[in-house]
């Protein structure tokens, strides 16, 4: 018996690493998969493997990125197994770039699929989810680098988004019974291998099993997991971390509001000394002595 015995899930982006990895885990525990990856081989592959361990396990190459893919997803899972219990949002895709030489199409290629394909493929999954009656579990994939990470400013705030709307998508789902949580996994995969350090050079890994992300996902989507939503998890590895929710921190109070001259003579004694450090590495805020152009340019 397993404690997923009986439902259907969808898992995008799982042709390969962390994704395949979630397949395997959730087909072990008894769900029945459909595998989605826009590399209809890939996905393929990866059902021949579940199909050979016994589980029920179909293959799509859907584009996760257009509502009428996030559809026709949730469509197979019902025509396959009758109903859609879970959906895994793991497509993703990086185009790192510095900022100021981001262009349009890098930007909106990334904000599509990652948060265009997490708000699709979930409002698909919750509206079949409510009709059933039945609830159901929505995991999406977050990531530390909306922490703030060098040349990501799109996928950074395109995870920054995920989490956002995790926390808004589990308190407006909870009344049909829908759980919404997601992870921020680690593993070494092809999006790993694009990582840069804080001075934007790359920096070499050590190798993390993408797969070891998969118990944790069986875990929220079991019924042992039905008081936890709204919650982001970093998973992978040897850890399970719960991330802290967004809060408003340290706080100046002044009755009827604040001067332009009071901020002036308090703000540095009372919260600039207390600048929280920026970036996925966290280093001691390194700006007191002011940001300024490294060179001075000409006007």
């Amino acid at each position: 018996m397993g404690v997923l015995d009986g439902k259907a899930a969808v898992v995008t982006g799982a042709g390969r690493g962390i994704g395949r990895g979630h397949c395997v885990h959730l087909a072990q525990a008894g769900a029945g998969v459909v595998v989605n990856d826009i590399d209809r081989a890939e996905a393929e592959k990866v059902v021949s493997e579940l199909k050979g361990g016994g589980a029920r396990a179909v293959a799509i190459a859907a584009d996760i990125g257009s509502r009428a893919g996030a559809e026709e997803l949730i469509e197979l899972c019902c025509k396959e197994f009758g109903a859609i219990d879970i959906i895994v949002n793991n497509a993703g895709i990086v185009r790192d770039r510095s900022f100021l030489k981001m262009s349009d199409e890098e930007f909106n290629d990334v904000m599509r699929i990652h948060v265009g394909g997490t708000f699709w493929g979930s409002q698909a999954a919750a509206r079949k989810m409510r009709e059933q009656g039945s609830g159901g579990v929505i995991i999406n994939t977050t990531s530390a680098a909306h922490m703030g990470n060098f040349g990501q400013v799109n996928y950074a705030g395109a995870k920054g988004a995920i989490a956002s709307m995790t926390y808004t998508l589990a308190l407006e789902l909870a009344r049909y019974g829908i759980r919404v949580n997601a992870i921020s996994p680690s593993g070494s995969t092809r999006m790993s291998a694009t990582y840069k350090g804080p001075d934007g050079k790359e920096v070499e890994l050590p190798y993390i099993d993408p797969a070891l992300n998969g118990p944790m996902v069986v875990f929220l989507c079991s019924d042992e997991g039905n008081y936890i939503t709204g919650q982001v998890f970093g998973t992978g590895g040897d850890r399970i971390a719960l991330l802290s929710q967004p809060r408003y921190g340290d706080t100046m109070l002044k009755p009827g509001g604040w001067t332009l001259e009071e901020i002036q003579l308090h703000f540095k004694s009372q919260l600039g000394n207390r600048l929280e450090p920026i970036g996925l590495m966290k280093r001691p805020y390194p700006f007191y002595d002011g940001v300024k152009p490294s060179a001075a340019k000409k006007r």
